[in-house]
């Protein structure tokens, strides 16, 4: 694959994140965390929408017609992108007014795995949901710090999930029937270059994407066996996340974040806080709608 890197738009988002291409639509989606708005760029008219949420936002996942699945400060609700009207589904965490809600991804089956953590995040609270198609909720998981990043293989075997902050990918088996992670282990610990991991991807051979931000300022592929299979070097340092999309689901949308610069930084990284896109020999795998 080349590493040519382009310009996709530049709004110089405060938190640009959770990125995801809707192959029915020929469209991306994506938000900016704070105070809380929801972009769509129709990918071939250049037409844009977006759409304000109540909340501090952490991630949205595709609802097909009905539009989105969205996770906020305050839990999870539903966007009819149509009407913008926002419902509140539920607040896992409403006793714990100092958590909040942070990435999120919908599994092959139509369910909504998302994670919370402290909003100084500093303390090992945030837990793995699951909110099934029927609205049930269920923990699976505990002791993250900043939960990130969820992604299975292409056979849905293997669920991967990032804590940020200990710099660590973790790796489960996982039942994609009952929908059950187990045997949690490293696939990336503490590498030796700078920066944290952030979002997840995986490709259609198994290779994981991992924007690596906080000072990184690369895209890594990881082979399934863990080892660096390419890296794509990035015109700014606050790289948060990446989908793969397009007419053959082989570009990488990629979301940066200008938030935490200094003006001096700012001033030689024009393109932070922007989309910008790459291509890859590998190609993507559609994202699922959920169920509910």
């Amino acid at each position: 694959m080349g590493n040519a890197v382009d310009l996709v738009l530049n709004d110089r988002a405060g938190h640009a994140e959770s990125p995801v291409w809707s192959a029915a639509e020929g469209a991306l989606y994506w938000v900016d965390t704070t105070p809380g708005t929801i972009y769509r760029l129709d990918v071939a008219s250049g037409e844009r929408a977006s759409w304000p949420t109540p909340a501090r936002l952490g991630a949205i996942g595709l609802r097909g017609a009905n539009g989105l699945i969205v996770a906020i400060k305050s839990g999870i609700g539903f966007l009819d992108t149509a009407t913008g009207r926002f419902d509140p589904v539920v607040d896992p965490e409403a006793s714990e007014p100092d958590t909040r809600i942070n990435d999120a991804k919908v599994d092959r089956a139509g369910r909504l795995w998302f994670g919370s953590l402290e909003d100084a995040a500093t303390a090992p609270r945030g837990k793995l949901y699951r909110i099934d198609p029927d609205l049930t909720v269920s923990v699976h998981d505990r002791g993250y710090t900043i939960p990130n990043g969820f992604a299975w293989s292409p056979d849905g075997r293997r669920m991967y999930v990032t804590d940020t902050a200990i710099r660590t990918i973790w790796l489960y088996d996982y039942d994609p029937e009952s929908g059950r992670p187990s045997n949690r282990r490293p696939f990336v610990r503490d590498p030796a270059w700078g920066g944290r991991p952030d979002g997840t991807t995986v490709d259609a051979a198994g290779n994981v994407w991992t924007a690596w931000g906080g000072g990184g300022g690369r895209l890594v592929r990881f082979a399934p066996d863990g080892s660096v299979d390419t890296t794509v070097a990035l015109p700014t340092t606050h790289v948060t996340n990446m989908t793969l999309g397009g007419a053959d689901m082989r570009t990488l949308y990629i979301t940066t974040a200008s938030r935490g610069l200094t003006e001096e930084q700012l001033a030689v990284q024009p393109f932070a806080g922007g989309i910008l896109c790459a291509r890859t020999d590998v190609p993507g795998i559609p994202e699922p709608n959920f169920g509910g």
